[in-house]
């Protein structure tokens, strides 16, 4: 009824729903889109998509949280690459990626509760961030249950 999200082993050998490894690539290449755009174009990424009031900080104040959403969107960049390359050759380990992606945003959330960021507007970045939540507990959800109800052996 129910599989494990750590491979046994790691191999091309995917045993999950073929939707869920479109929804994996949707995930992986929607957040490299959002790495990237903070990388190349941090600024007004920042402000509009996230609501980070940078034109009421001073203009240090204002490059320093750019440059440190570039150090961050830079990891999950790597993280991205990782995962496209859990894809492309090692799928049996999708759902462990799944579930790490999914881990990462319930981080994200609870340091948020103690290291609020300001906003301001109704930005659509953390509601995209939502929403890829979400893909991801499906996708993670279509592999693990088995519509049999059988457990797949590794």
């Amino acid at each position: 009824m129910f599989d494990t999200p750590l491979p046994q082993r790691l191999d091309n050998g995917y045993r999950g729903s073929r939707f869920a490894l479109w929804l994996f690539g949707l995930v992986v290449g929607m957040k490299s889109a959002q790495s990237l755009a903070i990388i190349l174009n941090g600024y007004p990424t920042a402000r509009n998509a996230d609501g980070i009031p940078l034109d009421s900080f001073t203009p240090a104040a204002a490059q320093t949280v750019v440059a440190v959403f570039a150090q961050g969107s830079l990891w999950r960049l790597f993280f991205c690459l990782l995962c496209g390359l859990v894809l492309l050759r090692y799928r049996n380990a999708v759902p462990l990626m799944f579930a790490l992606l999914a881990l990462n945003y319930l981080a994200a959330q609870l340091v948020s509760v103690f290291v609020p960021l300001p906003r301001v507007g109704a930005p659509v970045g953390p509601l995209v961030n939502l929403l890829l939540f979400v893909v991801t507990l499906v996708g993670l959800g279509l592999y693990l249950w088995r519509r049999d109800g059988s457990v797949a052996q590794e």
